[in-house]
C-alpha cells in the first residue's frame, strides 16, 4: 500500500526514450471492501483533470465502493492520479447530492417535482422567446459533460432558440488552447501525443504546472527522467514548482510577460540559423512578418522586461534550437495571462520553424483543464459552431441547416459567438433575462466575484442552475435541476491528445436526479423545437442516438468520429480522432504530412489580429492564399493593463493545487483530499514577507481595487514581487457567502479578456498585502507540491509532511497485465510511435 496523498506521483517505472511506458495499476477500494467482494466492475474514464485516463468503477450493492486504472489503456497504463483514486466515486457519493428538483418560492428554494420546475422554466423560456427574441436567451454550460449532452444543448441553442450567447466555463480555462490553434493552423485539435513523451529529447512546459494539474502525464515526465536517457527540461512558471525543481532551465518571469519571453526565443532561433528553411518554406505563410516583429526581442530586452537572466533566455533557445525531438505543452500560465492567444502562438511558431510536428517526440499540447473541455469545443456548445465550422463561412452554416433540417437563418451567424465575459455583461445589462448553468460554478470560478454575485441576484434575471450540490451559484437560482454524476450516466468524452473514452452508467443516480442529457432532451421535447417537417429537432432515446448523430455532424470535418462506435471503445482502449476510412483506427498525430486546414473553404477561422482581436475575415484570409500552409502569427508585446503601482505594489497570480479540482464540488467532500489541503492560503516570498513582517501561518489581508480576501500566508519560493493563491476556495462549505472573511481567490482578480480567445486575465492584478493576525499554526497549504514552505523561511513554525493516512491508501501493481503495443480492440498496426 502507498500513501498516495504524501506520494503524489506514486512509484517511479523508468524506461528510455523511444521505450514503452511500463504498466502500473492503480486501485482505491473503499474502507473495508476488498477486491472479492466487488459485484462488478464497469468501464469509464476519470473526469478530474483534463488527461482522460481510462478506468473501471467497482460496484458493490448497487454502490460505487472504488476504481483502477485500465492498464490496457493509451493513455495511462493503469495510473490515476490522488484526485481520481479519491474524490470520483467519493465525490458524487456525498449525502449533500440534490435529490429533487428545487424552486423559489418567496425568496426561499424549496423541494418540487420535475413537472413544476420544468413547467416553469418552459413558460419563462416561451414569454421570453415570444416578446424579446431568441437573444434573452443565454447558456453557460461546463468542461464536465459527456459530448452527447454538449451537442444536445448546442443544437437546441442554436437551432431551437437561435442564440448566439452560449458558452463554457472551458472559457476561464482552455479557450486560448483552441483560439492559439486556429490561428496557426486553421482549426482546432491537438498536433501532439502523450507518447511524445517517451520520444522526445526536450520537454518545454509554458505556464503548465504538469505535476499538480496533469499528475498521471507527469508520472510519465517522471519515468522518463529517471530513465537511462532523460529528456531536458525546460520550464516557464514564477513559481518553484515541481516541474521547476526538475528542470535544467527555470524562467520564473513575472506574471503577464510571456510575450516578450516568447518574442525573443523566436528570435533566438532565427538569429542562430536553427530553423528548417525548407519546412518553412513549403510549410508555412508569414517569416518576414515575423522576423521583423521579433527583431527588437535580444535575450537582453526580454531579460529586462520578464526579470530573468539573459544567459537563462538564450540556454533556452539553445536546447530548443539544437535538440532533435521537442515536445511543448502550454496552460493556464500562458492561457490566464496578458495576450494569451499571442504568446500561445510563438509556442506553435517554434515548433513551425524547426518542423517538429507529425514526427515522435516531436508535438504540442495546447493543454485542456478539464476532462471533456475538448467536446465542448468540438459539439459547438461553447459558442463555436459544432464541427470545427466558421461562423464566417455561409456553407458551413448551410450544412448544419441541412444536418438539422432547419432555416439557416435561425442558426446565429451575423457577428461572433458570444463569450462567457460577455454573456454575463448582458445578464448584467438586461438584455439576457433567461440564463441557464449547468456543472459550473461562475460564483466562484469567475473574475471579480463580488461583481458576478450582483449579476447571478440582478431582478428580472430568470436562472436556472443544474448541478450535483448546491453550489455558490445554485443559492441564487430561481430553479435548481438535480443532475446525475459521473457513473451514474453513460456517454463518452475526449481529452487532451484527442482520445475518446467512454463511461458506461454504474449505478442509478440519487433520488430523482437526471443525466444532463435526459434534462436537455425533456426541455427540447416541452418547448416543442421542430424541424422543417414538424417532426421533433431531438429525437434521440438515449446517448447512443447523440453519439450516432454527432458522428454525422462531425463527417468530413477535422474532428472526424464516423469510425468510432459504442462498440469499439468497449472493451479496449479510447480511440484518436480523425477516425473514419482513412484512418480507421484513429489518427495519433497531426500533420506529419505539412498540411494544414487552413483552405479557405474548410478551415474553422479566418484568423485575427493579436493585437485588436479584430477578425481577418474571408477576403483578407483567402487573398493570403495559405492552400494548407500553416500561418506565422506575430504580435509585439505589450504590458498588462493593471501592473503594480504605489498603492497595489505586488503582483497577483491565482492557480491550482494537485489535491483539489475548480471550485472543490467534488474534491471537498473527499476526506484525504481535504485533509490535505483544507482551506485557503495565499503564498509570498521569503523577501516580501521579511519586508511586510509577515511570518508563516500569519493571517494577511490580501486587497486589490476590487475586493480583498482574509488568510493564512504561506512563505514559499515563490519569485519576489508576485503573490498567488489556489482559486478552488468559495463557501459552500461555510453558508454560501463571503461574510466578514471573504476567502476565494477571484474576490481579487480583474475583468479583462484576451482580445482573441476571450479568455479572463486571472494572473495579472495589482494588489497589497498586510499582516492582520498572528499564526496559530503554519498555513493550510500541503508541503509536498509549489506550495511547500521555503527552506529560507522555515523558521521555529515547523510544517509536517501532508499524508492521507489510511482514507489516502492505494494499491498498485508495476508490471501488471502490460498493454499490447497494438491492442486487438482498436487495430494499431501501421501507427507511428504510439504503443
Amino acid at each position: 500500500m502507498v500513501d498516495r496523498i504524501a506520494d503524489i506521483w506514486g512509484t517511479r517505472t523508468p524506461y528510455p526514450k523511444d521505450g514503452l511506458w511500463p504498466v502500473r495499476v492503480d486501485q482505491a477500494l473503499q474502507e473495508g471492501v476488498t477486491e472479492a467482494d466487488v459485484d462488478r466492475w464497469v468501464q469509464s474514464a476519470c473526469v478530474l483533470c483534463s488527461n482522460g485516463c481510462a478506468c473501471d468503477i467497482a460496484v458493490k450493492d448497487g454502490a460505487m465502493v472504488g476504481i483502477r486504472g485500465r492498464a490496457g489503456d493509451l493513455v495511462n497504463h493503469g495510473r490515476m492520479g490522488p484526485k481520481g483514486l479519491f474524490a470520483s466515486w467519493q465525490g458524487v457519493s456525498s449525502g449533500e447530492r440534490l435529490q429533487r428538483p428545487l424552486i423559489r418560492e418567496h425568496g426561499r428554494l424549496v423541494e418540487c417535482d420535475w413537472d413544476t420546475a420544468m413547467d416553469r422554466i418552459t413558460e419563462r423560456s416561451r414569454q421570453l422567446l415570444h416578446d424579446r427574441g431568441p437573444l434573452s436567451h443565454g447558456f453557460y454550460t461546463s468542461g464536465q459533460l459527456f459530448l452527447e449532452e454538449y451537442y444536445a444543448l448546442a443544437v437546441i441553442g442554436k437551432a431551437g432558440i437561435g442564440t448566439p450567447h452560449m458558452d463554457g466555463n472551458t472559457r476561464l480555462c482552455t479557450a486560448t488552447a483552441a483560439a492559439a490553434l486556429k490561428e496557426s493552423f486553421g482549426a482546432d485539435g491537438q498536433p501532439g501525443d502523450y507518447t511524445d513523451i517517451d520520444s522526445c529529447d526536450a520537454i518545454f512546459l509554458y505556464g503548465h504546472n504538469m505535476a499538480e494539474t496533469q499528475t498521471v502525464l507527469w508520472s510519465r515526465v517522471l519515468d522518463r527522467i529517471a530513465g537511462p536517457d532523460r529528456p531536458r527540461l525546460v520550464c516557464v512558471d514564477p513559481r518553484d514548482t515541481e516541474v521547476a525543481r526538475y528542470a535544467d532551465v527555470h524562467l520564473a518571469v513575472r506574471p503577464g510577460t510571456n510575450l516578450a519571453l516568447m518574442n525573443a526565443l523566436v528570435r533566438e532561433i532565427l538569429a542562430n540559423g536553427w530553423l528548417d528553411e525548407a519546412y518553412v518554406r513549403d510549410h508555412t505563410l508569414g517569416l518576414d512578418e515575423l522576423r521583423a516583429t521579433v527583431e527588437p526581442w535580444t535575450a537582453e530586452a526580454a531579460a529586462a522586461i520578464c526579470d530573468v537572466p539573459a544567459a537563462d533566455i538564450r540556454e533556452a533557445a539553445r536546447i530548443f534550437g539544437t535538440s532533435g525531438r521537442v515536445l511543448s505543452t502550454v496552460l493556464q500560465g500562458f492561457y490566464q495571462s496578458a495576450q494569451a492567444t499571442a504568446s500561445s502562438c510563438q509556442v506553435n511558431n517554434l515548433h513551425l520553424l524547426r518542423g517538429l510536428l507529425g514526427r515522435p517526440g516531436c508535438g504540442i499540447l495546447q493543454m485542456n483543464g478539464q476532462p471533456t473541455a475538448q467536446n465542448n469545443r468540438e459539439c459547438g456548445a461553447d459558442g463555436d459552431l459544432p464541427g470545427f465550422r466558421n461562423w464566417e463561412n455561409p456553407e458551413h452554416i448551410d450544412e448544419l441547416a441541412r444536418l438539422w433540417n432547419v432555416d439557416p437563418l435561425t442558426i446565429p451567424h451575423w457577428s461572433p459567438p458570444t463569450h462567457a465575459m460577455q454573456i454575463f455583461r448582458y445578464a448584467e445589462q438586461g438584455s439576457i433575462e433567461f440564463l441557464w448553468i449547468s456543472a459550473t460554478n461562475p460564483a466562484v470560478s469567475m473574475p471579480d466575484l463580488p461583481r458576478i454575485r450582483n449579476i447571478l441576484a440582478t431582478p428580472g434575471l430568470f436562472l436556472v442552475v443544474q448541478d450535483l450540490y448546491l453550489t455558490e451559484t445554485a443559492l441564487a437560482a430561481d430553479v435548481v435541476l438535480p443532475a446525475a454524476g459521473w457513473g451514474e450516466k453513460t456517454g463518452t468524452f475526449t481529452n487532451v491528445n484527442r482520445t475518446v473514452h467512454l463511461s458506461d452508467k454504474a449505478v442509478e443516480p440519487p433520488g430523482e436526479a437526471r443525466s444532463d442529457l435526459e434534462i436537455f432532451l425533456d426541455y427540447a421535447r416541452r418547448m416543442e423545437f421542430t424541424t422543417l417537417e414538424g417532426g421533433p429537432l431531438l429525437s434521440w432515446a438515449g446517448p447512443e442516438d447523440g453519439f450516432e448523430a454527432w458522428k454525422e455532424c462531425s463527417r468530413g470535418r477535422p474532428c472526424d468520429y464516423t469510425g468510432v462506435s459504442y462498440e469499439r471503445l468497449r472493451g479496449g482502449s479510447g480511440i484518436p480522432w480523425p477516425c473514419n476510412d482513412e484512418n480507421p483506427d484513429g489518427r495519433v498525430r497531426l500533420y506529419g504530412d505539412g498540411v494544414f486546414p487552413t483552405d479557405p473553404e474548410y478551415c474553422e477561422s479566418y484568423g485575427h489580429d493579436l493585437l485588436t482581436g479584430a477578425t481577418v475575415g474571408p477576403e483578407a484570409f483567402r487573398a493570403r492564399a495559405p492552400s494548407g500552409r500553416a500561418i506565422l502569427k506575430a504580435a509585439d508585446y505589450h504590458p498588462p493593463h493593471e501592473e503594480p503601482d504605489r498603492e497595489y505594489p505586488l503582483r497577483y497570480t491565482t492557480g491550482r493545487t494537485a489535491y483539489h479540482f475548480h471550485t472543490r464540488t467534488k474534491t471537498g467532500r473527499s476526506r484525504p483530499l481535504t485533509r490535505a489541503a483544507p482551506s485557503a492560503w495565499v503564498e509570498l516570498s521569503p523577501h516580501d514577507a521579511g519586508r511586510l513582517g509577515i511570518g508563516e501561518g500569519d493571517l494577511v489581508r490580501v486587497t486589490s481595487r476590487r475586493g480583498r480576501i482574509e488568510v493564512p500566508a504561506r512563505i514559499s519560493d515563490i519569485r519576489s514581487g508576485t503573490i498567488f493563491a489556489p482559486f478552488h476556495y468559495g463557501y459552500w462549505d461555510r453558508d454560501g457567502s463571503p461574510g466578514e472573511q471573504p476567502t476565494a481567490a477571484n474576490e481579487l482578480t480583474i475583468t479583462e479578456w484576451d482580445p482573441v480567445s476571450k479568455q479572463p486575465v486571472f494572473k495579472n492584478a495589482a494588489v497589497k498585502v498586510e499582516k492582520i493576525g498572528d499564526a496559530t499554526g503554519p498555513a493550510p497549504a500541503p508541503s509536498t507540491t509549489a506550495s511547500r514552505p521555503s527552506a529560507a523561511a522555515a523558521g521555529p513554525r515547523s510544517v509536517q509532511p501532508t499524508a492521507g493516512g489510511r482514507q489516502g491508501q492505494a494499491t498498485e501493481w508495476v508490471g501488471a497485465a502490460p498493454p499490447p503495443r497494438f491492442p486487438e480492440a482498436i487495430g494499431r498496426s501501421g501507427q507511428d510511435g504510439r504503443p
